[in-house]
């Protein structure tokens, strides 16, 4: 089953390393691409935020150790997103 937010992951990675997509699954991690490093690690941090308006601490970013942590950082930062409530005004 795929997971729902790998494709803005995906898309998160193809921005950062250049590589195509569908390459990135959620097996995939650093020995699978060369750059990411230290450098990529930070630069695709970034892309993340970008990605899903979030902001990470350090110790998230040292934690983004594979495509299904990251996914999994990644919906822990949304659900501590306030939600968007609807207040109707009464006319």
């Amino acid at each position: 089953m795929q997971d729902a937010l790998l494709p803005r992951v995906q898309a998160a990675f193809q921005r950062t390393f250049d590589l195509d997509p569908r390459s990135i699954t959620l097996d995939t991690e650093p020995v699978d691409i060369p750059r990411w490093d230290s450098f990529g690690r930070a630069t695709l941090a970034l892309s993340l935020e970008h990605e899903f308006n979030i902001r990470f601490e350090y110790d998230e970013v040292m934690a983004l150790e594979n495509v299904r942590e990251i996914v999994r950082v990644v919906r822990g930062k949304l659900r501590e997103q306030p939600q968007d409530v609807g207040v109707g005004l009464a006319g």
